[in-house]
């Protein structure tokens, strides 16, 4: 049977995530559906990141199999109209080997967070970027960050919930950067622990409060205890921006 890969942006604000679950709609339920409605076959819609309730994609990548011949203009038509309201849509679609697995053959994942760091209140970013009144210090947030880099035991930033069987990741990438008001987190690695990014970004966030010190920060993160972490930075300012194969 055909499998075909495609990339998915969506606004996660009011879906339970990505993946399938009996106490609300998810990103997979509402594509599966789609594409059902499109093709009159049952699939299931594997994706590459499992986000978290609230948390938003650019670039999301899932992979499917389906029996029906499709032309790529009339699967995207099709299927993003029966997607309807929903602020989920299918940007491109290639069939792909058979072998291929949207989650485990991702060589990178990046993720993006966005801060707004001003006094008035969010307007046309709200549920979309996480709004901080206080003046951060980029410099003392981008030494943090810095210490992120490389692998580590992330244990302190990881949700009891997490099902991973090691906390050791690397990251290979990590930046902060400032335009304005506007300041964008990016974080990649090959994979994530649960929580892992918004936990990384809320003891980022002290920092640049000057509520830690560098020091505390090291501790905490070499502590290995999830006690020692911050509070996680909210759903509404992550995206996960790319996936590489």
């Amino acid at each position: 049977m055909p499998r075909y890969q495609i990339k998915v942006e969506y606004d996660g604000t009011n879906f339970v995530g990505w993946q399938y679950q009996k106490n609300g709609l998810s990103i997979q339920e509402i594509l599966q559906n789609a594409i059902f409605q499109f093709s009159r076959e049952k699939v299931t819609v594997t994706g590459a990141g499992r986000t978290d309730a609230g948390v938003h994609a650019i670039g999301q990548v899932a992979h499917f199999d389906l029996k029906k011949k499709i032309k790529k203009r009339n699967f995207l038509l099709g299927v993003n109209q029966y997607i309807g309201k929903n602020p989920v849509t299918i940007i491109n679609i290639k069939k792909t080997h058979n072998k291929f697995h949207s989650r485990f053959d991702a060589k990178k994942r990046t993720y993006q967070y966005v801060i707004i760091n001003r006094q008035s209140p969010l307007a046309l970013q709200k549920n979309k970027a996480w709004h901080i009144r206080k003046k951060l210090d980029l410099n003392a947030m981008k030494k943090g960050a810095k210490l992120l880099l490389g692998t580590h035991d992330f244990s302190t930033f990881r949700a009891s919930s997490c099902g991973a069987k090691s906390p050791i990741k690397t990251l290979s990438k990590v930046s902060i950067k400032k335009n304005k008001e506007k300041i964008i987190l990016k974080f990649t690695s090959k994979s994530f622990l649960q929580q892992q990014v918004r936990s990384m970004v809320g003891c980022i966030k002290y920092l640049g409060e000057d509520k830690w010190t560098l020091n505390f920060f090291k501790k905490a993160m070499f502590s290995k205890k999830r006690s020692q972490c911050a509070p996680p930075a909210p759903p509404s300012g992550l995206y996960l921006i790319n996936i590489s194969y």
